[in-house]
C-alpha cells in the first residue's frame, strides 16, 4: 500500500509555476492578469489566484511550533481548547445569578457580568455569584471605568471569603480607559494608578487579567482588520509602557493585558489576522525584557526571558458591524463562519452574538442558538482537538505575512505619533477609524461589500413589522437619566453605525409610508437578457421594499404596458437587450406616458438618445444603489 501511495505522485510530472502561468494566460484569451484575477485587499495589498510552495520560502510565519515563542501557531501545544462565553447584562444579581447557573449547563463554560456602578456591594456579588464554582468557568466582569477597582476588591474579597485557591481562578475584569475615550470622548487619560492599582490586586492570581484591549469597538465601527490588529497592538502596548514605567515589572504587567477583538466574515483573513496578532505581541513584549518571579518557570529562555509572559490573551466576539434586520436570519451564517475562524486560529475565548441583537435584546432562542454555534464546531466539527490547521497553507501564510507587515507599520505610524493614548487624544485613531466606516457604507450603497439579504437579493415579501434597529445603550448600564447624562455630547468619537442602517432606513421608510410601490418588469426581446436583466432589477428595486413584478416576456410594447396597468404598476421597468432598446425603450416610455415610472434596465450606447427622448432613470451594476433609490423614494412621494 505504501509503495502504491508512492506512486501516485511520482507518476505525475512536477508542474511550474510558469507552465501555471501560460496556461492561464491561454484561458484568459488576451484579458489582463493582474487586473482579472489578482484581488487587491482593504488593507492595501495583493492577494494573487493560486499559491505554492515557493511562496513559502523567507517567511517567519513557519518557523516554531504551538506552543513555543512567538506562539504564532497558538499558546497551546496539545489542543485547541477555547472557553464559550455568554455575557449577561446585570439588572437584577438574582436573575442573573439564575440565568448564570442555567447556562452553565446548557455548554457556557465563561460568562461575562455587566453591572452598574450604582448596584456595586459586597451583597450584590455575593448574590451574584452563589452556587457557581468560581475555579470551575472563566469569570469576567465589567462596570463603569472609574469603578472597576472597587469592583475588584470586593471580588478578590469574595475569593478570599470563599478559600478558593487564586492559582485556579480565571477571567478578567474590563479596565479599558482609552476605549472609553474614542467610544464617550470623555477624557480618561490619567488612568496609570488605577492600572497600577489593579495589577497589585490581581497579582495573586496568575490567570486573572485587569487591562483590557476592546478593539471589537473598532472592529464594529467597520475598521478594516489591519486597523483594528495595528491599533490594538499600539492599545495594549500603551498599557504596558505606562505600567513598567510606573514600576510595574514587565512580565506582571503584560500578564494583566487582555485583548478582546472583533471577527469580521473575511474567513480566511481573520485566522491570518489572530495568528499575527500573536506573534507581533509576543515580539513587542519581548521587548521589554519580562522575567519571571518563578523560579520554577519552564519557559524561560537563556537570556532570562520570560516567555510565558509574550503570550497573548485573546478573547474574540463576532462582529455588530454586519449584523442586519431584515432576513436577518442571514446573520447565523454570517457569525457562524466567524465563529469558525476565530476558533481554528486559536483563540482563548469567543462570545458569537445573536442574531437579532440588531433589533430587539436577544431572547432565550437566539441566545440558545448562539451557544450551539459554537458547541457545533467542538462537539462536532472538532475544531478544539487540532491544533493550528491552518498551519503550512501556502495561501494563509501569505495572509498572516501580509495582514502583520501592514499592522506593524500602522503600529509604527502610531509610535511616531507619540503612542496611543497620544493618537486617541488628537483623534487620528477615531478619524481613521471613521473614514473607514464612511468607505464601507459606500461600498455597501454601490455592492462593492455584499450584505445578503439587504442589498443584494432581498427577501422580496418580508415586512419589518415592529421591528427596529435598536438604540444604543449608555456603557455604564445605567437607566435612561444615566444615559442621557453619560452619552451626551461625544467629541473624537467612533462611529458604529451598522453597514446594513442606511438600506435599512431606507427599507423602513418605504414600510412605514403605508405606500409600497410595485414595480412591473415589461420583459421583451432577447431571452437570456431579458431574465437577466429582470431579476437584476428585481433585486435592485426590492432593496428598498417595493412590491416587485417579474413577467415572462411580452410579444409587443404595448402588450407589456397594457398588462402594467392593469397591475396597478407604480414603476415600469423595460427589460432588453442594449441592442433592441433603441427599438423598444422610446414607444414604451411614450406609451406609459407618465403615468408611472419609467425605468431601463442597463446602460446602453444608446442612452444618450433615449434621455434625449425624455427618459431619465436607468439602473444598471455601476450605479450607486442606495442614492439611486433614495432619488426613486422621493419621486414617489415617499418621504
Amino acid at each position: 500500500m505504501a509503495d502504491s501511495k508512492e506512486k501516485l505522485f511520482s507518476d505525475f510530472p512536477p508542474v511550474s509555476t510558469q507552465e501555471w502561468m501560460d496556461k492561464i494566460t491561454v484561458d484568459l484569451k488576451g484579458t489582463d492578469f493582474e487586473k482579472k484575477l489578482v484581488w487587491k485587499t482593504n488593507e492595501g495589498f495583493k492577494v494573487k489566484p493560486f499559491y505554492r510552495q515557493e511562496d513559502l520560502e523567507g517567511l517567519k510565519t513557519t518557523e516554531g511550533l504551538p506552543g513555543q515563542f512567538p506562539y504564532i501557531r497558538g499558546n497551546r501545544k496539545d489542543d485547541n481548547t477555547w472557553f464559550i462565553r455568554q455575557n449577561i447584562r446585570v439588572e437584577s444579581a438574582e436573575e442573573a445569578n439564575a440565568k448564570a447557573l442555567d447556562i452553565l449547563n446548557k455548554g457556557v463554560d465563561s460568562l461575562g457580568f455587566s453591572i452598574r456602578k450604582k448596584d456595586l456591594s459586597p451583597e450584590f456579588i455575593r448574590t451574584l455569584l452563589k452556587d457557581i464554582c468560581c475555579e470551575c468557568v472563566e469569570l469576567n466582569f465589567s462596570t463603569c471605568q472609574g469603578h472597576t477597582v472597587q469592583l475588584a476588591e470586593m471580588l478578590t474579597d469574595y475569593f478570599r471569603e470563599k478559600g478558593y485557591d487564586p492559582t485556579k481562578l480565571q477571567g478578567s475584569v474590563n479596565y479599558d480607559p482609552m476605549e472609553k475615550m474614542m467610544q464617550k470622548g470623555k477624557d480618561l487619560s490619567k488612568f496609570i494608578d488605577n492600572a497600577r492599582r489593579l495589577v497589585e490586586i490581581f497579582a495573586p492570581y496568575p490567570k486573572f487579567r485587569c487591562l483590557a484591549v476592546n478593539s471589537l469597538l473598532l472592529n464594529n465601527a467597520g475598521a478594516y482588520i489591519y486597523q483594528e490588529l495595528g491599533y490594538a497592538l499600539a492599545w495594549g502596548n500603551e498599557y504596558l509602557s505606562q505600567l513598567t514605567e510606573a514600576g510595574v515589572p514587565a512580565a506582571l504587567a503584560a500578564k494583566k493585558i487582555k485583548f478582546n477583538f472583533g471577527i469580521s466574515s473575511n474567513y480566511f483573513m481573520e485566522i491570518a489576522k489572530f495568528r499575527a496578532a500573536r506573534m507581533l505581541w509576543a515580539n513587542i513584549v519581548k521587548e521589554y525584557k519580562p522575567v519571571c518571579p518563578r523560579t520554577d518557570c519552564q519557559n524561560t529562555g537563556a537570556d532570562g526571558t520570560c516567555y510565558c509572559a509574550c503570550k497573548m490573551a485573546a478573547h474574540a466576539e463576532t462582529s455588530s458591524f454586519n449584523l442586519t434586520i431584515f432576513d436577518a436570519h442571514v446573520n447565523l451564517l454570517r457569525t457562524q463562519t466567524e465563529a469558525m475562524s476565530a476558533s481554528l486560529a486559536g483563540v482563548d475565548s469567543i462570545t458569537v452574538t445573536p442574531f437579532d441583537k440588531a433589533y430587539e435584546t436577544p431572547n432565550d432562542f437566539s441566545e440558545r442558538i448562539a451557544r450551539n454555534q459554537q458547541l457545533l464546531l467542538k462537539e462536532e466539527a472538532h475544531f478544539n482537538r487540532i491544533v493550528d490547521p491552518a498551519a503550512g497553507s501556502y495561501y494563509i501564510e501569505n495572509l498572516t505575512a501580509s495582514i502583520a507587515q501592514q499592522a506593524w507599520e500602522l503600529f509604527l505610524k502610531v509610535e511616531d505619533e507619540g503612542g496611543m493614548l497620544k493618537a486617541v487624544e488628537s483623534g487620528s485613531v477615531q478619524e481613521a477609524v471613521n473614514a473607514s466606516n464612511k468607505a464601507r457604507h459606500e461600498a455597501v450603497s454601490k455592492r462593492k461589500e455584499i450584505l445578503l439579504g439587504t442589498n443584494q437579493y432581498p427577501n422580496f415579501n418580508e415586512l419589518a413589522g415592529e421591528k427596529a434597529p435598536l438604540a444604543q445603550t449608555c456603557c455604564c448600564g445605567g437607566g435612561k437619566d444615566h444615559a442621557h447624562h453619560e452619552c451626551e455630547k461625544p467629541f473624537a468619537t467612533i462611529q458604529t453605525d451598522r453597514a446594513a442602517s442606511e438600506f435599512e432606513a431606507l427599507r423602513l421608510q418605504t414600510e412605514h409610508s403605508g405606500k409600497r410601490p410595485k414595480a412591473f418588469m415589461l420583459t421583451i426581446g432577447n431571452l437570456a437578457m431579458r431574465q437577466a436583466r429582470a431579476q437584476f432589477s428585481c433585486n435592485f428595486l426590492a432593496c428598498a421594499g417595493y412590491e416587485v413584478i417579474d413577467n415572462l416576456g411580452f410579444a409587443t410594447v404595448e402588450e407589456g404596458v397594457e398588462a402594467a396597468m392593469k397591475a396597478k404598476a407604480d414603476i415600469v421597468v423595460i427589460c432588453s437587450s442594449d441592442d433592441e432598446y433603441a427599438e423598444y425603450a422610446i414607444p414604451a416610455f411614450q406609451a406609459v406616458n407618465g403615468r408611472a415610472m419609467f425605468i431601463v434596465a442597463g446602460a446602453p450606447a444608446c442612452m444618450d438618445d433615449l434621455k434625449a427622448a425624455g427618459i431619465e432613470n436607468f439602473i444598471h451594476v455601476r450605479c450607486n444603489v442606495l442614492e439611486t433609490l433614495k432619488e426613486y423614494n422621493t419621486k414617489l412621494g415617499i418621504n
